[in-house]
């Protein structure tokens, strides 16, 4: 039996080497958020924009919803994806960094697509269910904190096949440390047990970034 590998810097950049080119936007995404300092952690992983593009390529995806907008390489990745019909949603309460994700959708030509929400992402999930939206695909990428109710409440939003998918579900790999007791670490393993025993959804995590959780609703 095969052994799973571990992907140190070395392979990742490999990996990146071997796979689809990015487009010049996410690249500038990418260098801005180098300069952002320690927050710059929030971005994703350069195989998770590679990841959600072949998802949503090979499911023929229209229509997404994304929790967390944060500068927008994670939106721009999967609006890229799309054809021209397509649309996003996402949602975030950071006025500033929507800002900076708005000029980027529109300097990629991609702002017809994408919609973003500023507030408190569990009011828009509210009004979102209200108006009786519905989405093929949501990815999540917020605060830890509330990664259970966001899952709970997108599964309102999908009709059945539809998909969620969590990112930092593997936590630095914090999550297998017994030592590492704090609020965060907590939060991920319950949720990671919650998704996993949920009969409504059948679920994977994947080894790509930070881990992502994939749900496909029964």
């Amino acid at each position: 039996m095969g052994s799973n590998i571990i992907i140190n810097k070395e392979i990742e950049k490999y990996i990146n080497d071997h796979s689809l080119k990015l487009n010049s936007i996410q690249e500038e995404i990418i260098l801005y958020n180098e300069g952002l300092g320690e927050i710059k952690k929030m971005q994703i992983a350069v195989t998770q924009c590679h990841f959600l593009h072949l998802i949503i390529k090979i499911s023929k995806i229209k229509k997404i919803l994304e929790i967390g907008t944060f500068t927008g390489l994670s939106a721009l990745s999967m609006s890229l994806a799309m054809s021209d019909d397509g649309r996003l949603i996402s949602l975030d309460k950071n006025e500033e960094t929507n800002k900076v994700a708005l000029n980027f959708f529109k300097k990629a030509q991609q702002n017809n697509k994408i919609q973003t929400i500023i507030r408190p992402a569990l009011e828009s999930l509210k009004a979102l269910k209200e108006e009786k939206e519905k989405f093929e695909l949501v990815f999540i990428d917020a605060d830890k904190e509330n990664y259970k109710i966001y899952y709970d409440e997108s599964l309102n939003l999908i009709n059945q096949g539809g998909l969620i998918i969590i990112d930092n579900v593997l936590w630095h790999g914090e999550v297998v440390d017994k030592k590492k007791k704090d609020k965060l670490t907590t939060n991920i393993r319950e949720f990671n047990s919650y998704v996993n025993n949920d009969k409504r959804t059948e679920n994977l995590i994947i080894p790509v970034g930070d881990g992502l959780c994939v749900c496909r609703k029964l």
